[in-house]
């Protein structure tokens, strides 16, 4: 397969899975048949694995609600439509790690600016529903 223009669209981790649950259901209401090619194999592996990854990120709770209302949020702060997704997929919930995500970010924004756009980022995008517990610090 060739991919003839990389930039049509950008999907965000939910919109991937999505699209894989959609993939499973059609494959499933197919029913099983035993001359399945290696073609379709790999694909109910592949569409299995990248799901189950996807299961334990935070688009496992987003929804298309939550994905407008964070991006009409966002219309007034200056960052680029991929720093929107990378935020998206990501849901960074410091200021460290939104530094990582954003360009530039000590040109572009104070430390109390980034401060309100990880308040927004918690406010607006629900927790991963299968985040890990932390782990209690040991004490001395």
């Amino acid at each position: 397969m060739e991919v003839l223009n990389s930039n049509v669209a950008l999907l965000s981790n939910y919109e991937v899975l999505e699209v894989l649950h959609e993939v499973r259901s059609a494959q499933d209401s197919e029913g099983s048949k035993k001359s399945v090619s290696k073609l379709r194999t790999n694909l109910a592996n592949i569409t299995y694995d990248v799901e189950k990854y996807l299961q334990g990120t935070a688009c496992s709770s987003q929804s298309p609600e939550v994905i407008r209302n964070f991006l009409i949020a966002t219309r007034s702060l200056k960052i680029t439509k991929i720093e929107k997704l990378q935020i998206l997929n990501l849901r960074p919930t410091s200021i460290v790690e939104l530094q990582l995500i954003l360009e530039e970010v000590e040109e572009r924004f104070s430390e109390e600016e980034m401060q309100e756009m990880t308040n927004l980022i918690q406010e607006l995008l629900p927790p991963t529903s299968a985040s890990p517990q932390a782990e209690p610090q040991p004490t001395s």
